[in-house]
């Protein structure tokens, strides 16, 4: 059996069902340097995903019946952050350049995808040298949720909180919702509790927000998770998020090693799957048919294990998430 298809079993904790009932595999795809950006297309039955790092930027897309990823490049476009399908289209897309959210044409297939339009742009000028977009998402009425982060890390004297979060509507614009961030990062909705769930990874916690599914506000802002170990922050941060049917959250830790099951509602870790051969879990999101496989992009920076880099899936949770929305621009 070879590393692509070799089945990697998780360990985890505080789970209500048997360990040999989850499982996670690496699935056919390139090696990126940081995968990012999951999002499942119920249209396509694909996972459209970014690496970001690489030596040229990719768009990639996981088809599922295929079993197969296909990757582009875009002419003028050096860097993508970020992967969103328009809405009442199955070949034009959203992708985060460093500061503007770019249309893109791409087939699915071919080795190159085609420039369209400039969308819309936010710090094109204070931030030019220091800020790029990250990651971002839409909410269930189709606006964009997305936010920039420092180039730097979290760690050093050059890390400052001069990043922000926005959102864009057709009706609206661009409109700046949170300022002072370090990394804007996770994000996902829980529609049966009208709450929204966002993370700054350098401040290493989960905050809480009531959101107004008509006009797309955020309110109530508060922290509901502080990632301690032994009362200190840990190596690790949190990255990249989704949440299941249940509400509850899981969460890609980069150079942690796991994916964290939360629930927001009490408190507490439920379980966390971790990868021996992996530290650097980037992001999730939920996909296939029955939207019951937990999809998981890595990172293959100042990795040596051939696994990271790679995508993954995780079955056998016993949930299900909800299908990315596609983008209105």
């Amino acid at each position: 059996m070879d590393f692509l298809s070799r089945v990697l079993w998780l360990s985890f904790i505080g789970c209500s069902f048997a360990s040999s009932e989850v499982k996670i595999e690496q699935l056919p795809s390139p090696r990126s340097l940081c995968g990012e950006g999951p999002h499942w297309d119920v249209a396509t039955q694909s996972l459209y995903y970014i690496d970001i790092e690489g030596p040229e930027s990719t768009i990639l897309r996981y088809d599922y019946k295929e079993n197969k990823t296909y990757g582009a490049t875009v002419d003028n476009i050096p860097l993508m952050t970020f992967v969103l399908p328009l809405e009442n289209t199955n070949n034009e897309f959203l992708v985060g350049a460093q500061h503007a959210a770019k249309v893109i044409r791409w087939d699915g297939k071919s080795p190159k995808g085609e420039f369209l339009r400039d969308a819309f742009a936010v710090e094109t000028e204070k931030f030019y040298d220091t800020n790029r977009f990250n990651d971002a998402k839409c909410d269930p009425a189709g606006r964009f949720f997305g936010g920039s982060q420092r180039y730097s890390g979290c760690d050093g004297p050059f890390n400052v909180a001069n990043a922000s979060f926005y959102r864009f509507d057709l009706e609206n614009g661009v409109k700046q919702l949170k300022q002072d961030v370090f990394i804007s990062n996770g994000l996902t909705w829980v529609t049966k509790t009208n709450k929204f769930y966002y993370i700054d990874s350098c401040t290493r916690d989960i905050k809480e927000f009531d959101y107004n599914v008509y006009t797309g506000e955020l309110s109530n802002e508060r922290t509901i998770f502080l990632l301690r170990e032994d009362g200190k922050e840990p190596d690790y941060v949190l990255d990249g998020m989704t949440s299941d049917i249940e509400g509850n959250l899981f969460i890609a830790t980069y150079n942690g090693h796991k994916i964290m099951k939360f629930n927001p509602t009490t408190g507490k870790v439920l379980a966390e799957y971790k990868f021996p051969l992996v530290s650097k879990v980037t992001s999730v999101a939920f996909g296939g048919p029955n939207l019951d496989i937990l999809f998981a992009t890595t990172a293959s920076r100042d990795e040596l294990p051939q696994e990271a880099g790679h995508l993954y899936k995780i079955t056998g949770l016993g949930t299900s998430g909800t299908p990315g929305v596609k983008v209105k621009v």
